[in-house]
């Protein structure tokens, strides 16, 4: 391979990497990515239309709060975001309601957490000002939000982190994109390709060694890449099967102060759009379903008439679903769509005209969903995203400072900046 002056290699195709190759391509450095999977977008996984009538999404779904640089990249697109609307249900001991049985307290919680002046796991937030019977529905809510939206151990998790999340004020609501997160994805790709940016697919990495104060990138099938800097935006638990330089082991180490989660999601097509002709309720404009059954929450394409439901199931409890394989984790769907709705899993399993179930864990290029704030991911971050003008930088969405870590929009800010630090050096 002919070795050039200022020749970037960036390791990951997802959405930090197509963007970190955009901004350094458009500078006019040379840039090589080089992606594990078939395909770009890593957790960004857009399914075939034929399949679910419209381009779903497999991984990343949402635009969550303001989002700038995702808004930006849809204006310069064309692209539009459809803000997300209908009803939120909750079903409580087999009866559905508007209303969650955590609201009367959440205002005693904000109370508390405007107060705290130390951080503290969640769990100890509890048990420390909760832990009365009295705020069983509340530690119930707070526990079902805290793993099944941020994916995160309680344990864990730090409540400084989520106070922000909980109590940022206007944060733009949230949205998706018209032609799902897959439209963003073929508008990077082919300004990369338009660019010069070489795409290498099929290329697992296995080392990143320092010569000569250049870089040179191993893969498992013996392929050599050489370059003046490399990017690195792998998943976190993948920075450990990585050999790097010895100066990097601090950086490492680091990593595992940053708390990293699992979703399974799975989709389901149905001949028809039956949740909307329930005998008890009126569900024609539902949005999100929540609930106590195996997969507690699902949502629909509302307002779009797309006769799909997505189930969710985040966090710690995933574990106990690591044994199931995908028409396992499809038949557990829909045994807690028949526990939610009163509906027979033998009349929902023939009307279901598509389904898929993805378990992140189980992905062997991210090993999980998308990471979360602990007590010391701070101060990790100061550490992950320590440069000296060495051999090789990481990015990626556990090293974003905002308050919706873990998203898309963290991916694309941290590729955005670390390409901006590189090209300002």
């Amino acid at each position: 391979m002919v070795e050039t002056k200022d020749h970037i290699i960036i390791v990951g195709a997802g959405a930090a990497g197509l963007m970190a190759a955009r901004e350094l391509s458009r500078a006019g450095r040379k840039v090589t990515l080089l992606e594990a999977r078939e395909r770009c977008g890593g957790r960004i996984h857009p399914l075939a239309e034929s399949a679910f009538a419209y381009r779903a999404d497999a991984g990343a779904e949402f635009i969550h709060g303001e989002a700038p640089v995702t808004y930006q990249l849809l204006a310069e697109t064309g692209l539009s975001a459809q803000p997300i609307e209908g009803t939120r249900w909750h079903v409580d001991n087999g009866v559905a309601s508007h209303t969650d049985p955590a609201d009367r307290q959440l205002g005693r919680l904000h109370e508390v957490l405007a107060k705290l002046d130390e951080d503290m796991t969640v769990t100890a937030l509890l048990d420390r000002h909760f832990a009365g019977a009295e705020f069983a529905a509340l530690r119930e809510s707070v526990l079902g939000m805290v793993k099944g939206y941020d994916a995160a151990d309680p344990d864990r998790a730090s409540v400084f982190a989520l106070r922000d999340e909980w109590m940022g004020g206007d944060r733009g609501g949230q949205a998706r994109i018209v032609g799902g997160y897959g439209a963003l994805l073929d508008h990077l790709v082919a300004e990369c390709r338009a660019r010069g940016v070489s795409f290498v697919f099929q290329s697992v990495v296995t080392a990143i060694e320092s010569a000569a104060d250049r870089a040179v990138v191993r893969c498992a099938d013996g392929r050599t890449h050489h370059g003046d800097v490399v990017i690195l935006t792998v998943p976190l638990p993948l920075l450990p099967t990585l050999a790097l330089p010895a100066a990097m082991h601090s950086q490492v180490a680091a990593s595992a102060d940053i708390g990293f989660g699992n979703v399974i999601k799975l989709l389901l097509r149905f001949e028809r759009r039956w949740w909307t002709a329930m005998q008890a309720h009126d569900l024609s404009d539902m949005l999100f379903m929540l609930s106590d059954a195996a997969v507690p929450v699902w949502w629909t394409q509302h307002p779009n008439d797309h006769a799909v439901l997505t189930g969710w199931l985040a966090g710690p409890p995933t574990r106990d679903f690591a044994a199931l394989d995908e028409a396992m984790l499809i038949e557990t769907g829909l045994a807690a769509l028949a526990d939610i709705f009163a509906k027979p899993v033998t009349v929902l399993r023939p009307a279901l005209v598509a389904a898929q179930a993805i378990d992140w864990a189980k992905d062997p290029f991210a090993r999980g969903a998308y990471s979360y704030a602990t007590l010391a991911t701070r101060d990790a971050q100061d550490v992950l995203t320590q440069w000296e003008g060495g051999p090789v930088l990481i990015s990626g969405e556990a090293l974003y400072r905002g308050r919706d870590m873990g998203t898309v929009e963290a991916a694309l800010a941290s590729g955005l900046a670390t390409a901006r630090r590189i090209l300002a050096a």
